[in-house]
Order: C-alpha cells, then sequence, then structure tokens
C-alpha cells in the first residue's frame, strides 16, 4: 500500500478557553488534492504548522509520507512547498535574493521554473520585498512554494490578495502540480476556490474536524442569498415564498423581498410565477454565513433527535 502523503492521530493543540485543535484524525491520499474548510479562527492554520513541526501538539501525531512532523521535519520540509497565510517580513531582500536563500535551504530550485512562474505571475523578481505590494508578496510565496517541484504542497489560504485573473493562473499552476504528481493540502474559507481545483474537502469547525466529503457533496451546503424587486402594480409573493422547499430567512420591505435558498432555485422560480419581478440579484454568502447555517441545522437535527 502507497504511504499516506499526510495521516495525523489524534492531533490536538489545545491553547485553552476551548481554542485550538482536537483530535484530529485525517488521511490524504498522495496525488490527491484535499480542501480543508472552515470559518476564520477554525483551527485550519494550526493544524498546517503542526503538519510543518512550527508547533508542538499539546497531544497525538502527525506523518508526511512515513515522517514524523516533529521528530523528522526537516526532512519534511525537504518534501513540502509552503505557503503561509502570513509572508513572513524579508525586509530589503529582493526577491530573487529570497529565492536563492530558500532555495539553498530546500537543497536548490531549478532557475527556470522559478523564472517560469514569475514570468506567469508578472513578478518583478528584481524588487525589494519591501517595494512589493501584498499582492506581490502573494506571488512571491507562490513562487518559493513552487520552486522545487515539492512532492506535497501545504498552501494556507493561496488567492488571498490575488487579483481574478492571478487567481485563475494559480488555478491552472495547481492542477499541473497535480498532474505531475505531487499531492496538495490547501486551506480556505472561500467554498467556490475549492470547488476549482479538489478532490475532496475536510471541514472543520471550533478547532474539530466535522465532516471529510466528496466535492459532490459540497453542493448540499451551497446557500444563495437572493434578493428580488418586484414592479409597483404587482404582489409580492411573501406567503408563496415562505413555502417554498429549500427558502428560508424570507424577509419583505416595501416591493423588495430577501431570502436563501439551499439546492435547487426550482421552488423558488415557481413560487414567483404571475409576478412582475424588475430585479432579481443573487450571490454566494461568505463561508462564514454558509456554516452558520449548516451548523445551526445541524445542532437542531442533534437536539431534537437527543
Amino acid at each position: 500500500m502507497a504511504v499516506a502523503a499526510i495521516r495525523t492521530s489524534k492531533l490536538s493543540k489545545d491553547y485553552g478557553l476551548g481554542h485550538g485543535l482536537f483530535d484530529l484524525d485525517l488521511e490524504v491520499s498522495p496525488q490527491e488534492v484535499f480542501g480543508y474548510l472552515g470559518p476564520n479562527g477554525a483551527g485550519k492554520s494550526t493544524t498546517i504548522r503542526g503538519l510543518m513541526g512550527m508547533i508542538q501538539p499539546t497531544s497525538g501525531s502527525a506523518q508526511i509520507f512515513g515522517l514524523d512532523c516533529q521528530r523528522d521535519s526537516v526532512a519534511v520540509k525537504r518534501k513540502v512547498g509552503y505557503l503561509p497565510g502570513d509572508m513572513p517580513q524579508f525586509g530589503s531582500l529582493r526577491g530573487k535574493d529570497v529565492v536563492a536563500y530558500l532555495g539553498g535551504l530546500r537543497g536548490g530550485a531549478d532557475p527556470q521554473v522559478v523564472h517560469g512562474i514569475a514570468e506567469r505571475f508578472d513578478l518583478d523578481l528584481g524588487r525589494r520585498f519591501r517595494e512589493y505590494s501584498s499582492g506581490n508578496k502573494r506571488k512571491l510565496g507562490i513562487v518559493l512554494a513552487f520552486m522545487h517541484k515539492p512532492e506535497l504542497l501545504i498552501l494556507d489560504e493561496p488567492t488571498s490578495g490575488l487579483d481574478p485573473l492571478n487567481q485563475q493562473e494559480f488555478y491552472r499552476l495547481l492542477r499541473e502540480a497535480r498532474d505531475g504528481g505531487a499531492t496538495v493540502f490547501l486551506s480556505s474559507h472561500v467554498l467556490s476556490e475549492v470547488e476549482h481545483v479538489c478532490d475532496r474537502v475536510g471541514i472543520i469547525r471550533s478547532g474539530r474536524l466535522v465532516k471529510v466529503a466528496e466535492l459532490e457533496e459540497l453542493h448540499g451546503i451551497r446557500v444563495h442569498r437572493v434578493e428580488i424587486e418586484f414592479a409597483a402594480e404587482s404582489s409580492v409573493p411573501e406567503a408563496a415564498v415562505r413555502s417554498a422547499a429549500g427558502v428560508d430567512e424570507v424577509a419583505v420591505v416595501n416591493h423588495r423581498l430577501s431570502c436563501t435558498v439551499k439546492g435547487s432555485f426550482e421552488p423558488l422560480h415557481k413560487a414567483l410565477e404571475g409576478t412582475i419581478v424588475t430585479n432579481l440579484v443573487s450571490h454566494e454568502p461568505s463561508l462564514e454565513e454558509i456554516f452558520l447555517t449548516f451548523y445551526r441545522e445541524d445542532v437542531t437535527t442533534e437536539l431534537a433527535t437527543s
């Protein structure tokens, strides 16, 4: 059997007062793209710091390709391309100097790979780090993570600060790395980002892994917020909308109705038949909002069955 790219057993880091990471059992297969989803503060970065050997766990263990993340942390780092949520500060060093320094620590990096990635993201490696915008600092982090063609990429909120065009370029780069044999562990609080690239996802809440799912299962927790404006001569079908399947949080102000829709839009469409709609806007709420809805239903179900 192939050795798991990532395996944790009861991995915990207790910061007190309910904060931290608790009893994480997780396995990621080689060449899998695994999304690690959760609201800010859920424990994603704590998990990643534990995998990178940057924090000492309270209990439990973590392994990367069979290497213990604490005892074998140097060997682990040679196999991993790591993009932290917050980039370290390199002051007056130029981008190329940072690349040379960290490339040396990792046992070398292919100059063609470095320049290829920098060119794709339009990053000037000749500029000083302190002169970079937040987006360019993120681009440098991407170069540093990918430049030595690692077996495993551990990426903490990788597209934070990137504009949409660079985000798409990043997704292409990620797919190329996977097709080349790399495993990817990607944390995010953006549901649509995970849908672009991941095979499976783990959902973490308050430091605990609550679900591991195939990508298709994510659609079960997808919620859209909808705002509808009706013509002055048209009535607002509040009762029909409230009774429509998957529709919740209905509010009406004058000739405007807002609601959330979980799953198919077809029941809402039927509820609007016979009305005159002048404007309809739908947008995906933040993952934090989705999780509040998802977890509220989960807690309600647990209370009802206890």
